[in-house]
């Protein structure tokens, strides 16, 4: 009998949470099979199969704190599944993740007597199982809203009963339903960030615009070539970070952090690129931009939405970072003040490309503008710093052949 232990969680990380299990008691799985996910305050991590086996017993079920490898399954390699035993936990069987539609959600139920975890809920997932002894509801009357209709945590918690014959019991009419869930680690973590940074820094955001039509002709001309060249797409990201790195060049206490009572200036430009994911946002960081290409921005970038999409980012793509870009006008945000990521000093801010009517050389016409903002600590950053920080890169987005001549 072997035992399945956690990850070994970096220095930063104390203690995680099982969110979901992959795999149920007796389940025959194969080596380097997912059996678990655990997240952290930081990250999501996997708990794979040592080897081809079966698992025996589940040590800690869904919602449980582990340690750094503290043991949360055991396992038996080499051995074959006992027949007629095993069930699949899906994900929305773990962890309850199941958007409920409030349209459908029944009335409350009156609850059951318990008939505990070894009786009418032994074939359902641990999560599930718990929820039924709380709550006294027979996962059986629920309505399964997973996949090939199995009953989920979401079920349990706001269950749609089934009437005869299977059928499903209408909700009444202006019902007014609440779901109540606890934060995830991770949103936990970026809260208490987000509000270390307001209460912590002297921060102020100063604003700018920038003509966009010069980067979209530029990438309007030359993005088919790019694709075919690179096998990446060109995007406006990847020259708004090499715009912000040659800006970092140039006022080196954009670049900086603060420790103490002491400033950091640091000699390499490592920029974060805010990532939304179904957790939450992310920050992954690409290092050392100012050797980076534009292609090598671009797959950077590719990728790491990718992994934040599911859930693969390690804590090291994750720390560190002497800048921070955020796009919000990718979700259609006009203009915005975003937080500093400390121990960063500053934060650009993208936003929406709108077109509007601008006065050029005594006329007006129509231009494609995007608002930038940049957050800075006015600690360390002056505002007359900020300003002409924030100019450089309007100038330099607005006249993209200034970065390939280095003016």
């Amino acid at each position: 009998m072997a035992e399945i232990k956690a990850p070994v969680f970096p220095e930063s990380v104390q203690d995680g949470t099982i969110v979901e299990w992959h795999v149920a008691e007796g389940e025959a799985v194969s080596r380097d099979q997912l059996l678990a996910e655990v997240e952290t305050d930081k990250v999501v991590l996997e708990i794979v199969a040592p080897d081809d086996g079966v698992i025996t017993s589940i040590v800690k079920n869904v919602d449980d704190t582990v340690l750094s490898a503290e043991v949360v399954a055991t396992f038996e390699a080499g051995a074959a599944a006992p027949a007629g035993e095993t069930k699949v936990a899906s994900k929305d069987e773990a962890d309850g993740n199941t958007t409920v539609d409030p349209a459908s959600v029944a009335a409350p139920v009156q609850p059951k007597a318990d008939t505990g975890a070894e009786g009418d809920f032994k074939d359902q997932s641990p999560a599930v199982r718990k929820a039924a002894k709380e709550t006294g509801v027979n996962p059986a009357d629920v309505q399964g809203s997973g996949r090939g209709g199995r009953v989920t945590k979401a079920d349990m918690v706001n269950p749609t009963l089934k009437g005869v014959n299977g059928q499903v019991i209408a909700t009444a009419v202006g019902q007014r339903i609440e779901k109540r869930e606890p934060m995830t680690r991770l949103r936990k973590r970026i809260a208490e960030r987000l509000l270390s940074a307001t209460q912590e820094t002297a921060m102020l955001t100063t604003f700018n615009e920038v003509n966009m039509k010069p980067l979209m002709d530029l990438r309007a001309k030359y993005k088919d070539r790019f694709e075919k060249r690179h096998g990446v797409k060109l995007g406006f990201m990847s020259l708004f970070v090499k715009a912000a790195t040659e800006a970092l060049k140039r006022f080196p206490a954009v670049n900086a952090s603060i420790d103490g009572n002491d400033i950091i200036y640091h000699g390499y430009y490592d920029v974060g690129v805010a990532v939304s994911s179904d957790r939450g946002l992310v920050v992954p960081v690409l290092r050392d931009t100012d050797v980076m290409s534009m292609a090598d921005v671009e797959a950077g970038i590719r990728d790491y939405a990718i992994k934040a999409r599911e859930g693969k980012l390690s804590i090291e793509e994750m720390t560190g970072g002497t800048f921070t870009i955020t796009n919000g006008g990718v979700f259609g945000s006009l203009l915005s003040t975003p937080i500093i990521n400390p121990p960063q000093t500053a934060i650009l801010g993208m936003h929406a490309i709108n077109e509007r009517p601008m006065a050029v050389n005594g006329e007006v016409v129509i231009l494609p503008m995007m608002y930038l903002a940049l957050s800075y600590d006015h600690r360390l950053i002056d505002g007359k710093e900020a300003v002409q920080f924030l100019v450089t890169i309007k100038e330099l987005i607005e006249d993209p052949q200034m970065l390939l001549l280095d003016l």
